[in-house]
């Protein structure tokens, strides 16, 4: 069962470096728990499906040096990776964007059930980020 989830975890990774929203889509559950880093809580693979479409305007992203770990049991499972991006478009709340580009280690764990993702747990540095921003 470890295989399968890091498998899973591992498809969800590569689908989201090869700009396939729908792909990642698939490997959630109806009801996924999505905890976005220093932010609220989602539930529902419809307002995941909302939160990939605004991140795919506002960033572009591509993980390397990626890193999955399960349970012994495969139910659950954290990645670690590093996040190259590029601030696209103004996000309300956040400094201007234009075309910054950061290098982000970031982390996020999984619960897995039924063999789909049922909770995305998203953690970063939100202080490094901005300061790669030129926030102030």
């Amino acid at each position: 069962m470890p295989t399968a989830t890091k498998t899973l975890i591992e498809s969800y990774y590569a689908a989201f470096n090869a700009g396939q929203p729908q792909a990642m889509l698939d490997v959630l559950t109806t009801d996924v728990v999505h905890d976005i880093n220093q932010g609220a809580r989602e539930i529902g693979r419809e307002k995941f499906a909302r939160f990939l479409d605004h991140m795919n305007i506002a960033y572009r992203e591509r993980l390397t040096d990626i890193v999955v770990m399960t349970s012994a049991d495969g139910s659950r499972a954290a990645a670690e990776f590093v996040v190259h991006g590029e601030y696209l478009r103004t996000d309300p709340g956040l400094p201007a964007a234009h075309g910054q580009r950061y290098v982000l280690p970031a982390g996020a764990f999984f619960e897995i059930r039924d063999g789909l993702i049922a909770r995305v747990s998203n953690y970063y540095n939100l202080e490094d980020w901005l300061k790669q921003l030129g926030a102030t």
